[in-house]
Parts: C-alpha cells; sequence; structure tokens
C-alpha cells in the first residue's frame, strides 16, 4: 500500500516539480510538492537499498542505506553552499545527527518493541559505535567551537580544514576495519538469526532504481533549496528550524522508512546500523566533506556550530550510548529517544 502511494506521489510529483520550475508556481505549494517528491524518491532508495541489505549481510547493508539515505542531504547541503545559506547547511547537520539518534532509533525501537518485548542486536557492534560517536560528535564538534573563540575566521577555518581530513581519513579507517580486517571477527548470536529472504529486486535492478532516484533527488532538492526563503518568512521559521527539522527530516526519509521497517521485522542489527551508522558517516564524512566542499565557493563553511546545536548532539549522544550499550532495546527506550527529540524540536522552534 505505501509502495503503491510512493509510486503514485513520484509519478505525479516530478512532472510537476519540472512544470513548477518552469512557470514559477507559487513558493509554498512548491515546497510542498518538492518535499513529498523527495520523500517518496527516498522510499524507493530504501527498498533498493532493503534489496541490497538481503544479499550483501546487515553490516554492508545498513552501510549501503545510510550512504544513499545521506546522498539526498549531501545534495541539498550542496546547493545549499551553493545558495550562500551556511546556516542552513550546519543546522541539517546537527537535525541529521539529533534525528538519526533520537527519531530514527526511537521510532524504530518504539514500533518494533511494541511487536516484540525485547530485540537484541550486535553488542560488540554497539560498543564499538559508542567510542567513535563520542570522538565524532563530543570531540571532533566541540573543538572547534573552543578554539574558535580566541581565532579569527581564516585560523578557524585552517581548524575546520585539518579537522574535516582527520575526520574522512578515520571514517575510511572505521569502514576498512568492520569490513575487511575484523568482519566476522565480533559475532553475536543474532547476526544469524535472521530468517533467510528473497530480495524484492534483483542486484542489477536495485543499483539502476538507486542511481536514478538519486538523479531525481538532486534535481529536485537543487528547487528545494531556492524555497526555503519564502516559506521560512510565510510561516515564521527560522533557518536553524529549518535546517534541523524540516531538511533533516526530508533528507533522511529513506533512512527513517528503511529501519522502522527493519525492526520491525526484528532485523535489528540493520536498524541500529542505519541510525547509528547513519550518523557516523554525516559527523565523520558527510559534514566535513561539506566543509572541503564549500572552499570552491564564495561562502566558506567552518566546522563551528551554535551553543543550541552542541549540546542538542552531545546530549543524543550520550542518551544514545546509555541505551544501546547493553545490546538490547524495547518499545519504553524507544518512547524516551523521542521524547528528547520532541523536546529538542519544540526548543528549536522557540529560538
Amino acid at each position: 500500500m505505501v509502495n503503491r502511494l510512493f509510486t503514485i506521489i513520484v509519478l505525479i510529483g516530478l512532472p510537476l516539480s519540472v512544470a513548477g520550475s518552469l512557470f514559477h508556481w507559487s513558493q509554498i505549494l512548491m515546497f510542498v510538492i518538492y518535499c513529498l517528491t523527495i520523500i517518496a524518491l527516498a522510499g524507493f532508495m530504501g527498498r533498493a537499498t532493503e534489496s541490497l541489505a538481503i544479499v550483501a549481510g546487515p553490516r554492508i547493508g545498513g552501510l549501503l542505506n545510510a550512504t544513499f539515505g545521506n546522498a539526498v542531504e549531501l545534495i541539498i547541503s550542496i546547493f545549499s553552499l551553493k545558495a550562500g545559506l551556511l546556516g542552513v547547511v550546519l543546522a541539517s547537520l546537527t537535525g541529521s545527527v539529533i534525528g538519526n539518534l533520537l527519531l530514527v532509533a526511537g521510532l524504530s525501537f518504539f514500533i518494533g518493541g511494541l511487536k516484540y518485548k525485547r530485540q537484541e542486536f550486535n553488542v560488540y557492534d554497539a560498543r564499538h559505535n559508542s567510542g567513535m560517536l563520542i570522538f565524532a560528535v563530543v570531540v571532533a564538534f566541540v573543538i572547534p567551537e573552543v578554539f574558535s573563540m580566541t581565532m579569527d575566521e581564516a585560523e578557524t577555518l585552517s581548524l575546520s580544514i585539518g579537522i574535516s581530513i582527520i575526520l574522512i581519513i578515520l571514517y575510511l579507517a572505521a569502514l576498512f576495519f568492520k569490513l575487511v580486517t575484523h568482519r566476522g571477527v565480533y559475532q553475536h548470536k543474532s547476526d544469524t538469526a535472521e530468517a533467510h529472504e528473497v530480495p524484492e529486486w534483483s542486484k542489477m535492478k536495485a543499483i539502476i532504481i538507486l542511481l536514478l532516484s538519486t538523479i531525481a533527488v538532486a534535481y529536485v532538492s537543487e528547487n528545494l533549496v531556492h524555497t526555503f526563503e519564502t516559506v521560512g518568512e510565510q510561516f515564521g521559521w527560522t533557518e536553524l528550524f529549518i535546517g534541523v527539522i524540516i531538511v533533516a527530516i526530508v533528507g533522511n526519509a529513506a533512512e527513517h522508512a528503511s529501519a522502522i521497517i527493519m525492526a520491525y521485522k526484528n532485523k535489528m542489527n540493520v536498524a541500529v546500523e542505519i541510525a547509528i551508522g547513519s550518523t557516523l558517516q554525516v559527523s565523520m564524512f558527510v559534514a566535513p566533506l561539506l566543509v572541503l566542499i564549500s572552499l570552491f565557493f564564495k561562502d566558506r563553511m567552518p566546522l563551528v556550530f551554535t551553543l543550541p546545536e552542541l549540546i542538542a548532539m552531545v546530549t543524543a549522544v550520550f542518551l544514545t550510548i546509555m541505551i544501546t550499550n547493553d545490546g538490547d532495546t524495547n518499545w519504553f527506550e524507544g518512547a524516551m529517544l523521542l521524547a528528547a527529540y520532541l523536546i529538542m524540536g519544540i526548543g528549536f522552534y522557540l529560538l
């Protein structure tokens, strides 16, 4: 039912997106059309990566899902950088971190927990991810904020570039560690407990759909960025709220859908890999990559967040670590994560 609805939205939304941009329809109307179209396209990306996950296994499947899910946000952010909307980009990165850790993981744990009393996942991966989360968010994001207080803009940008390069190298090293040198070393009984499934699409069909969906998302995202200013003025939304809540939810729609589906099927290894793996990818690869990409534009982006953004991300990291470190979850823990996200959402709306 949902898949059919997404298909209808894409078939209608893509032509309307092209027509609206050519004939300059209402910016408010086009904002709604663009968001719905991107979410529907993200649904196709989620189905394709789920098919690939069945073939490749939970770790690689979760990585693929996170990568293509973050591709949507990366594309939106690049066009936002081009438009000089640095505040929206930094806010969307914040929204992606707290959205994945609190909203995606929270919904996954809550909905999966309603069906199963307890859900287990690889505790070794959870503990490994905990250390990486603390490094990626608490160390790499807080350090530029603290040091920038006594630096000028040029020095802050140089610090951000150095940290960005280190983050990207460490992220690639982490992938090499998990997928090559230590693949299969830290096994858990839930790794082999999942029933064999037949993928919805063949490997080639899934790859083609992923590529076509990504191209379509790139086109719609470029037009979506141009509606932010009008929408913000119309509804009284700040750049911070648009980035943290709106762009983050739209940009991560594929991961939201896939993680919840995986949790409902009791495939918690994939669900956790999507939520936490996506957060690590955003903080250790997407954010530093955007800092480096911004060097090619007029407005260059340092890796410096506002105090509310930093506190929100650090809080989300420590709450998630406390809940996931035992490799076991339930619906109430999911409800706590969701409650934290709602509290932060209200705060960002009122800022």
